[in-house]
């Protein structure tokens, strides 16, 4: 993508079913759970690169040895760094004491992160935070060990100011504001709760208090703590949590918005936010990683029973279309096979724009994550050219030459490699004029191949704030001289903030919702803006669930393709010499092709939560008053 998003977290659970010594026995190693861990990670720091972190609990210690252990990073590289601070801490008590060497219970006893419960998390900091307290897991601790809870998560919730307000009615003091604080605090509050009345249970039963530890953990019941915890919840989220006896779940909110993906075998039970990274990592089939239900939690308790909870009524399911898009690896069979079909939908249009010449169309991608979308456009440009060469074979009459069916056959797609990304390449100038030449040459260009009578058709995963497209490529494509240059999302128009997790927090920025106003300028029609603030500051103070998205006004007078061309007009700087056209998909395309995943509210503007309608309204708010505040 050339303009980059961010804070897509991505989550890892594993619990070890087995003693350690069993694995120790079959795969080698007492630190199997910890190696597999650090796998899951690797395979998932594409959703944040920013900061990871990881943390483990030893089931059954006895009192007085430490069964908690976590270590979290923001280094340049933060899950190798984990890792290397663990194996060098592992290192060093296996030097210390060799007798620990071949011995899982001393190993165990003695040697921090080898535990049977593992949580890892790897996140991309936004607006601005990324100080190491800011990374998963969180840690809430208390003498009892059933208190004690780890929590991380992929999630954001548009709420947090009311959840904020709901601790405190509860008598809590939370020491900030921040989401994951206030979602911990309030498991906490109920986890406090419901083990309090477990012990008062069991002393009014005749237990004395040793006794009551172990009925305690079993007899906690996570699914009510967290029925009662995520009642007022809105967002979306895959929250992940640990128990110190040894409890774990995972929950996922009710309209699916976040994935998490779960196997689970007479080994281990393993969660993660993507189902090919639990394929590769534990190198089993497709169809045994199953994805958690909308609004259900997979928990297992201490013993290793494991069920599937519903927690909360699921909601219409709109699961994020950008994890299909962008966010979710390749690899994943069913994304592989969603993200060429965006490429081959497009392809009626950028025929359309070219003419149908295809003999002087060269076709390219930025890479990288484009390049399955233009697999999948190419193979439409194969079709389209198989079409006309059987026509032109039979026009032919059976009289043609051999030497004219070889140049009819011998016509194939011209693709080439055009666009290349120089990741090495660094905006340390932060003066305007000296910042804008360094940011032209993050993408270099394949010279020779491109003729001035060539059209340059070139595909992208979704162009967001087009700050790339008009400051590098654009530019650094029309130096090859091309007749036109087709620029080609495979998304739709993004025209809303988002409020669930993606670093798309504000209206301006958005090249579409740019693209509006100047057409409301050029059309006299400016007035609706102000119509549209005034209407959303009639809605500050109603319930979430009567909020209305007005801001969809700005947009309601223009075709999808006068919206179009004004972002390329936008995008395009006078010294351009090409003729750019940019083509959208549209969205009746994207269910086509994303069938399971509908959540399309950054297109569209139809919010999956209540809280979505309030957090587009408070951005427009914003937007007009020239506040650069979070809209959430």
């Amino acid at each position: 993508m050339s303009d980059a998003l961010k804070h897509e977290c991505g989550i890892a659970l594993i619990r070890l079913l087995k003693p350690l010594d069993y694995y120790k026995k079959k795969y080698g190693s007492a630190f199997y759970g910890v190696n597999k861990m650090y796998l899951m990670m690797e395979k998932q720091h594409n959703r944040g690169q920013d900061g990871a972190g990881f943390a483990s609990i030893k089931l059954d210690t006895s009192p007085g040895e430490r069964y908690i252990s976590r270590v979290r990073s923001i280094a340049q590289q933060p899950i190798q760094d984990i890792f290397a601070q663990i194996n060098e801490r592992i290192n060093e008590e296996i030097t210390k004491h060799p007798e620990y060497k071949d011995n899982t219970e001393l190993q165990k006893k003695h040697i921090p992160y080898v535990g049977e419960l593992l949580l890892g998390h790897v996140r991309y900091g936004t607006f601005g935070k990324n100080s190491v307290e800011s990374v998963h897991p969180f840690l809430r601790q208390n003498n009892w060990m059933h208190r004690n809870l780890i929590v991380a998560g992929n999630f954001n919730m548009t709420n947090v100011n009311e959840l904020f307000d709901n601790l405190i009615d509860l008598g809590q003091h939370p020491k900030e504001k921040a989401d994951t604080i206030t979602v911990m605090e309030k498991i906490g509050h109920f986890l406090d709760d419901a083990v309090a009345k477990i012990y008062k249970d069991l002393k009014k039963e005749g237990y004395s208090k040793i006794e009551c530890s172990p009925l305690i953990a079993e007899r906690l019941k996570l699914s009510k703590i967290l029925k009662r915890a995520a009642k007022n919840w809105d967002g979306g989220y895959a929250m992940a949590g640990l128990l110190g006896h040894g409890d774990s779940f995972v929950l996922r909110d009710p309209a699916g918005i976040r994935p998490t993906y779960y196997y689970k075998d007479d080994e281990v039970v393993v969660v993660a936010s993507e189902r090919p990274v639990i394929q590769t990592v534990f190198n089993v089939a497709f169809e045994d990683v199953k994805e958690l239900d909308p609004g259900h939690a997979i928990i297992t308790k201490k013993s290793g029973e494991t069920k599937i909870k519903k927690i909360l009524e699921p909601l219409e399911r709109k699961a994020c279309s950008f994890e299909r898009i962008y966010f979710s690896r390749g690899s994943d069979a069913e994304i592989y096979k969603e993200r060429k079909e965006l490429g081959r939908l497009l392809m009626p249009k950028v025929l359309e724009a070219i003419g149908n010449d295809t003999e002087n169309t060269v076709f390219s991608f930025i890479p990288n994550t484009a390049e399955t979308s233009f697999y999948g456009m190419i193979d439409t440009v194969e079709e389209h050219l198989n079409a006309k060469k059987t026509k032109s074979i039979l026009d032919g009459n059976g009289k043609l030459s051999a030497e004219r069916v070889t140049e009819i056959l011998s016509e194939r797609p011209r693709i080439e490699k055009i666009a290349i990304k120089d990741v090495k390449l660094r905006t340390f100038i932060t003066e305007d004029s000296s910042r804008d030449d360094l940011v032209a040459h993050v993408y270099d260009v394949t010279y020779g191949v491109i003729k001035s009578t060539d059209n340059l058709v070139i595909i992208d995963d979704s162009i967001v704030r087009g700050t790339t497209l008009k400051k590098s490529i654009i530019k650094m494509m029309d130096r090859l001289n091309p007749k036109k240059i087709v620029v080609v999302s495979s998304a739709p128009q993004i025209r809303y903030p988002d409020c669930y997790g993606i670093d798309m927090a504000n209206l301006e920025s958005l090249v579409a919702f740019r693209a509006a106003l100047e057409l409301l300028r050029d059309n006299d029609q400016y007035h609706t803006v102000e119509d549209v603030y005034k209407k959303c500051l009639e809605q500050v103070h109603l319930n979430d669930k009567n909020v209305v998205n007005y801001v969809k006004e700005i947009y309601n007078n223009f075709t999808d393709e006068q919206i179009s061309d004004k972002i390329a007009e936008l995008l395009s700087d006078e010294d351009v010499n090409a003729e750019v056209k940019i083509i959208f998909q549209p969205v009746e395309n994207l269910h086509k092709a994303c069938p399971k995943n509908l959540g399309d509210w950054y297109f569209t503007g139809d919010y999956p939560t209540d809280g979505g309608n309030r957090v587009v309204n408070r951005a427009f708010i914003n937007f007009y008053e020239g506040n650069k505040e979070r809209a959430y």
